[in-house]
Parts: structure tokens; C-alpha cells; sequence
């Protein structure tokens, strides 16, 4: 077997981990949905207004902007301050959420201070590639549950596909954005779920950053998927179950369905060894899962409100 076979063959297993990934993090927004929304942790008023996506664009800019400029010109260790800040910040409210429910509210607000501390020390303490995924799950969850329930079908439809336009721009263009998974790798920090190719893996053990190593051609023993390419196709499946009343459920598996169809094809081109903008190809699979059960089941695009 050659090389290039044995590398592939190899390489299933992780894929397959990886696609579960997208199923066990939109499976479980999907539940927190509900309790978000009785809780109201809308991230905006009125999920219809267009103005909030100027605002999602706008944040997302000015911090990829600020994270960039602080890794050239001063201490990183300040990305690391201001991201362990927001997955604390998250991690709170999705246990805060959910315990609410079960326990007093005291209750429920101590144990999810504990919770969100003991992530920290941890990602702080021993950031390995597991403990990276575990606190990349539960913020996935929160982000996902926020957002789907605070945009409308139409808002998020134009959301994913501006920013899979970004993302080809960023990767292939500017490349800015291997600069930016280099300088948040490099403090071993969540914002990339990380899944080993090899059972000896450790990501506290990588002295390379990654475009160190495509420069030297250097093979990688585990895959790197952004958060973001998990989260923004997921917000269209809460979305989905959140706009639509009848068979909503259905339109949102399938939505799941269309993305992971998008991530096959992404592994397969990334399995070549070269960084792929990772939302064009899953945003493309949860639009086109959206609009083809919606006319399978109504005819018409189900839950479209237009803003104007």
C-alpha cells in the first residue's frame, strides 16, 4: 500500500469522529433551544431586523481584527485573557440555563460558577486536545442555542452565505485566517476542535504552528475544524426548529443532513493536505438540506419572513 493510501485509509476513523461532532453539537443546541428561549437569552429583539446582521459582522470583524493586531504587535497572552473571558461567560449561562430547571436558582447559580471555574483552570492548567473539544462543545451549544433562537430562516440564510464568502476570501486570498488559527493554536486555546489521527497525539506537545508546518510540507497527526464552521450551519438548524411549527424537527435533521454532506465533501479535499475554507462546502450542504426539505414537506420555503 502506498503512502498516500495508507495516509487516507488512516485518516476514516478521525473523519468519522469528526462528522459526530457536528451531530452532538447540533443535537444538543437543538434540546437547549427551549430553555433558552423560556430563560430569554435572545441575542437580539427582533429576529427579523437586518440590522442585526450588521452587528454580527461588525463584532466578528472588530475582534478578528483586534486578536490579529495583538498577536504582531503585543503580548498574546491577551487573546488568551479575552477568550477564556467569553467561554466563562458561556459556560455559565448553558449550565445556569439548564439547572435553573432543576434546581433553585441559587443552586443553579453556584454550581454554574463552579462548572465555568473548573473549565477555565482546566484549559488554563492542562489545555490538551480533549479538554479543548469539551469546553468547544459546550460553547458551540451556547452559541448555536443564542443565535438560532435570535435570527430568522431568511437573516441566518444571508448570514452563511456572506460568511462563507468571507471564508474563501480569508483562506485563499489574504489568508488571514491561517494566521489567526496559528496565533489561538499556539496558546492551545478552543476555538478549533481538534481530532488526533493517531492514538499518541498530544497537541501539548506541538512546537509547530500550523503554517509552519505547511511551509515545510509537514504531514499533521490530527485534523483542525474551526468552531465557527460547526456553529453557523448549526444556527440554521435551530433556526429551522425554532421558525418552523409544523415538522420544524424534520427540516432541522435535515439541515443536519445537508451539512454533513458538505463536510464529506470537505474531507475529501482536505485529506490532500492543504487548509480548506471549511463554510462554503458546510454552509452550501445546510442551505441546500433546508430548501429541499421544505419543498419536499410544504412545497415552499417553510418559516421564510422576509424583512422588508
Amino acid at each position: 500500500m502506498s503512502n498516500e493510501k495508507k495516509e487516507k485509509s488512516t485518516a476514516v476513523f478521525p473523519m468519522f469522529l469528526m462528522g459526530g461532532l457536528f451531530v452532538v453539537i447540533h443535537s444538543l443546541s437543538m434540546l437547549i433551544t427551549k430553555p433558552f428561549e423560556d430563560t430569554g437569552l435572545n441575542a437580539f429583539d427582533n429576529p427579523n431586523d437586518p440590522m442585526n446582521l450588521l452587528v454580527f459582522f461588525a463584532i466578528m470583524l472588530v475582534v478578528t481584527v483586534t486578536i490579529l493586531l495583538i498577536a504582531k504587535f503585543w503580548k498574546k497572552q491577551f487573546i488568551q485573557v479575552i477568550i477564556l473571558g467569553s467561554i466563562a461567560y458561556t459556560t455559565f449561562f448553558v449550565f445556569y440555563t439548564l439547572l435553573s430547571f432543576v434546581v433553585t436558582a441559587n443552586l443553579a447559580l453556584l454550581l454554574s460558577v463552579i462548572a465555568a471555574a473548573i473549565l477555565i483552570v482546566a484549559l488554563i492548567k492542562y489545555p490538551e486536545w480533549y479538554i479543548l473539544d469539551v469546553a468547544g462543545i459546550i460553547v458551540g451549544v451556547g452559541a448555536i442555542g443564542i443565535f438560532g433562537i435570535s435570527l430568522s430562516i431568511f437573516l441566518v440564510i444571508v448570514l452563511l452565505i456572506g460568511l462563507s464568502i468571507y471564508d474563501a476570501i480569508s483562506v485563499y486570498k489574504t489568508k488571514h485566517m491561517i494566521d489567526l488559527a496559528d496565533a489561538v493554536m499556539d496558546l492551545k486555546l478552543p476555538v478549533m476542535l481538534v481530532v488526533p489521527k493517531v492514538r499518541t497525539y498530544s497537541l501539548l506537545k506541538e512546537t509547530k504552528g500550523l503554517k509552519e508546518k505547511l511551509e515545510d510540507k509537514e504531514e499533521r497527526e490530527a485534523f483542525f475544524l474551526g468552531l465557527g464552521d460547526i456553529v453557523m450551519p448549526g444556527i440554521l438548524v435551530v433556526s429551522a426548529l425554532q421558525n418552523i411549527p409544523d415538522n420544524g424537527l424534520l427540516v432541522a435533521l435535515s439541515v443536519m443532513i445537508g451539512t454533513l454532506i458538505g463536510f464529506a465533501v470537505l474531507m475529501s479535499v482536505v485529506i490532500k493536505g492543504k487548509p480548506q475554507a471549511g463554510l462554503p462546502y458546510l454552509c452550501s450542504g445546510a442551505i441546500l438540506g433546508y430548501v429541499v426539505s421544505s419543498y419536499l414537506l410544504f412545497g415552499e420555503l417553510a418559516g421564510i419572513i422576509l424583512p422588508f
